[in-house]
């Protein structure tokens, strides 16, 4: 197989710093398919403090497509859920050492939209493939997700002791058992898609293996934490914003739309429209994320309201303000869905409900 199929992740504006940071800033990805455009692929932020011209032929073509039927987003929302749910339970069983694996499961389990394996599963469904060949994969993006949030709250990041409304997981176990129970739910869910995969081509599985590791790993999740890290008590601007949540937030987001399309068997070309979707609305649930942060209370939610403020963390709002955060998140719903007109609009309806979810959210 080669691995030459692993297509690179992010396309976004250089990272201009002023810190001791040592990485590439101006480095270049080549995508696999020569035929894409990295250029068009995402709209440079700074775009929307200038007046520009709406594409108002592609935002009616998305309306036009989707608004002729009905689409039952809670109930579709619901059933994925509980069957995510039921595949991560028979998962992580408790077994011995028993501590790690009550670690790993408490916070796993600890609820959650599951917003990432139900991406994975919509975009297996969209491409026209059975959920049950992208259940692992969805199950391993949750296990990621999970592990970067158990990290995320330790006292060396964050310092969080408030997570989807229970104590974080060093707070119960201690951080030595959260740090761990974070590597082992790492490292499970390579195995998990690994062994558990079934009805889908080693090279495709492997392909999809190749994927989330790049998606999570010094290109990925953990440059985008790395920066972040390094950036405190540093003047950031708009381009080092969005390297930041473009590969903290919509790294894994984007992965996991990547893996439904790859074990759906997606064409090269789909998964590329799939992979723009994907890394639009990663960035959109960020700005949405910065937003709440300001706008809500810990209560609604569910974890410390108001933290990147007493920081003093940059954030959308802090650099654009809340209107022009807001105006930046509308654009960025429309991007996205407009990589979406080419498919079957019926297939299509989660996951511009899911876009237009993650744009409305409210916790």
């Amino acid at each position: 197989m080669n691995l030459a199929y692993s297509t690179t992740l992010f396309y976004g504006s250089p990272v201009v710093t002023r810190s001791n940071i040592f990485f590439n800033p101006t480095r270049n990805f080549q995508p696999f398919n020569s035929s894409y455009n990295s250029s068009s692929s995402f709209s440079s932020i700074s775009a929307i403090l200038t007046k520009e011209q709406q594409n108002e032929s592609n935002q009616n073509k998305v309306k036009e497509a989707h608004e002729d039927f009905a689409f039952d987003f809670k109930s579709y929302m619901v059933d994925k859920a509980n069957s995510v749910n039921q595949a991560l339970n028979e998962a992580v069983p408790v077994k011995e050492p028993v501590q790690i694996h009550e670690s790993m499961r408490y916070s796993l389990l600890a609820g959650g939209k599951r917003v990432r394996p139900v991406l994975c599963l919509a975009a297996c469904e969209l491409v026209g493939g059975d959920i049950s060949t992208a259940m692992p994969s969805a199950c391993a993006v949750e296990m990621i997700h999970t592990m970067s949030l158990m990290h995320d709250d330790l006292p060396c990041m964050d310092n969080d002791e408030f997570r989807r409304g229970k104590p974080t997981n060093h707070m119960v176990y201690g951080e030595q058992v959260a740090i761990l129970g974070g590597d082992a739910l790492l490292a499970y869910a390579f195995e998990h898609i690994a062994t558990c995969t079934k009805g889908v081509s080693s090279g495709r599985v492997l392909r999809a293996i190749g994927e989330l590791a790049k998606c999570i790993g010094s290109e990925g999740l953990v440059a985008g934490q790395v920066v972040d890290v390094c950036s405190e008590g540093v003047d950031v601007g708009l381009d080092r914003l969005e390297f930041i949540h473009l590969h903290k937030t919509a790294a894994l987001l984007e992965g996991s739309v990547v893996l439904g399309a790859i074990m759906g068997g997606g064409s090269d070309i789909e998964i590329e429209r799939l992979r723009k979707f994907a890394r639009s609305i990663g960035l959109l649930f960020q700005v949405v994320d910065d937003i709440l942060d300001v706008t809500k209370s810990s209560e609604e939610l569910g974890k410390t309201a108001g933290k990147d403020l007493m920081s003093d963390k940059t954030t959308y709002p802090k650099l654009l303000g809340i209107e022009k955060s807001r105006e930046f998140a509308e654009k960025l719903n429309k991007e996205a869905q407009e990589q979406l007109l080419e498919f079957d609009p019926r297939k299509a309806a989660p996951l511009i409900a899911l876009a237009n979810y993650i744009a409305n959210r409210q916790n």
